[in-house]
């Protein structure tokens, strides 16, 4: 696979042409070889001193027993004459686990998620996240492409409309503004400066279009140098690499640490002839992002 020269910005949800391959129907499975019933030696018989008489004692015998079972037999109806007919056995479950809260990654996702939106224009779609309790919404500039209107989708499906306040194109950074801020769910921001190589991350966003996918991998390596931004303004910045898998789509959307804390803005990936994830992305270090997105909302 052959990387390509340049890196590419994941705004319009396209990619490698999926192909689902064919499921096949797994062979049965062989059973287990039947086992060698071995028959025991018979157990010899202990001779009896004296055979029972064949002619009285069988009889007696016999009718005893029809007395029993007719005493038995009437016992039992007199019982079932008041008795109702009990429940049908119930097939063995397994006892109800108990509730716990998420733990690890899970509540990592959970926590997240729904800071997370879809941003919708007319000539694409991309992500973004909340930054703050007023509305404001940050992405990449080449998502919204130089327009001043988008549609956001929360995590819920809802649809909201929105405005591009303002953007950096040779950060590749936008800020979008809705009118009802108290539907928004701010997420928390961290420090890229606190990363090191090696830390769980994971990467949120609508890639291909699907909406609240989470992806985790580590943090690959630290300010790595690749080049942002639109063709006209394309510079070299330096960036978070990552493993967790991005693809177009992912634009715009947040790399999270364990903690839940916002770390790069997820922007590019290095890909192979077909296009696609192949392991290699990039985000823009929240550390450098933050202060951009808070001039973009004083100005």
């Amino acid at each position: 696979m052959v990387l390509e020269a340049a890196m590419r910005g994941l705004g319009s949800p396209r990619g490698p042409e999926f192909v689902t391959p064919p499921i096949g129907i797994p062979g049965a499975v062989p059973q287990d070889a039947p086992r060698k019933v071995e028959i025991p030696d018979a157990v010899p018989q202990v001779a009896s001193r004296k055979a029972p008489p064949r002619g009285l004692p069988l009889v007696a015998a016999a009718l005893v027993a029809a007395l029993t079972g007719a005493v038995a037999g009437v016992a039992g109806a007199r019982l079932s004459e008041g008795a109702e007919p009990g429940p049908a056995a119930a097939l063995p479950r397994v006892a109800p686990a108990p509730s716990v809260s998420l733990g690890g990654l899970s509540a990592t996702a959970a926590r997240v998620l729904p800071s997370v939106v879809s941003v919708e224009t007319g000539s694409g779609a991309g992500s973004g996240f909340v930054v703050d309790g007023r509305g404001h919404i940050l992405t990449n500039a080449h998502v919204i492409r130089g327009g001043d209107r988008a549609t956001v989708v929360l995590s819920d499906g809802r649809r909201i409309a929105a405005r591009v306040i303002g953007e950096d194109d040779d950060e590749d950074l936008a800020v979008l503004e809705v009118d009802y801020p108290r539907d928004l769910t701010p997420a928390t921001l961290g420090r890229s400066g606190d990363l090191a190589v090696g830390d769980q991350v994971l990467a949120i966003g609508s890639p291909l279009g699907l909406s609240g996918t989470v992806t985790a991998g580590i943090v690959s390596a630290l300010d790595r140098e690749v080049r942002l931004g639109s063709a006209r303004t394309a510079a070299l910045r330096t960036a978070v690499q990552t493993d967790a898998s991005i693809n177009p789509g992912n634009s715009g959307g947040p790399l999270v640490n364990a903690r839940g804390e916002v770390v790069g803005v997820n922007t590019a990936i290095a890909s192979g002839r077909g296009g696609g994830n192949i392991g290699i992305g990039f985000a823009i270090p929240i550390d450098r992002a933050a202060p951009i997105a808070e001039r973009i909302i004083r100005n």
